[in-house]
């Protein structure tokens, strides 16, 4: 059987955009993810909320820094198969990264640590699924607005982001997937997901990680 981990921020974690309790496991998009693999895959469910993908967020009480955090997942859920990055998101908070071409550099880091951690300890590294995060769509909610640093500054580089990550995957020679092709993320907070969205992620990406994994 393979063993994936599956490394992100809430949208991952399954947070609720209504701000209630956490999505249940079953609608998780790793578990969903898990169930259109048939049985040939477990998927190891790493999703943090505020988690950005290589910068510090000194306002959050746990360390948000994706780069600093994940060689110590890769070290404990060894050996892997694949690593699916879906981060990038909290990196658009003016007082984190700001930009999606920033946070893609970022995700860009997040390979590297990968394959050079795996190297290291003379391991085969798995191999690697970079996924660009769900457009934002447009809120009220102050607390987003005011994270984010305003309704225009979030819609336009979470618009960016596709571009990016597509690019930094092509160089690196990793596999790519656009999670905005398939979720859309929930007016109440315009940042997370939906059941049906979140979801939706775990769904489309089954048929590129069995391509990957030769399932």
């Amino acid at each position: 059987m393979k063993t994936i981990l599956a490394y992100g921020d809430s949208l991952t974690y399954g947070a609720d955009p209504g701000g209630g309790p956490r999505h249940d496991y079953e609608d998780r998009w790793p578990t969903t993810l898990e169930v259109g693999l048939d049985g040939k895959a477990r998927v190891i469910a790493e999703g943090l909320g505020g988690r950005a993908t290589a910068y510090d967020d000194w306002t959050a009480a746990a360390d948000r820094n994706g780069a600093r955090i994940l060689p110590t997942l890769l070290a404990s859920h060894a050996p892997l198969d694949l690593v699916i990055i879906m981060l990038g998101t909290n990196d658009l908070k003016p007082f984190v990264a700001g930009t999606a071409a920033i946070a893609a550099r970022g995700a860009r880091r997040l390979i590297e640590i990968t394959r050079g951690h795996f190297a290291a300890v003379g391991e085969l590294a798995p191999q690697i699924i970079l996924v660009s995060p769900p457009h934002v769509v447009e809120t009220s909610n102050e607390n987003m607005l005011s994270n984010f640093g305003g309704m225009e500054h979030l819609l336009h580089e979470s618009h960016e982001f596709a571009r990016h990550y597509r690019r930094h995957a092509e160089e690196t020679g990793v596999a790519f997937f656009d999670s905005a092709t398939v979720a859309k993320a929930d007016p109440r907070d315009g940042v997370h997901l939906d059941l049906a969205n979140t979801r939706a992620i775990g769904e489309g990406l089954v048929p590129l990680v069995k391509s990957v994994l030769g399932l």
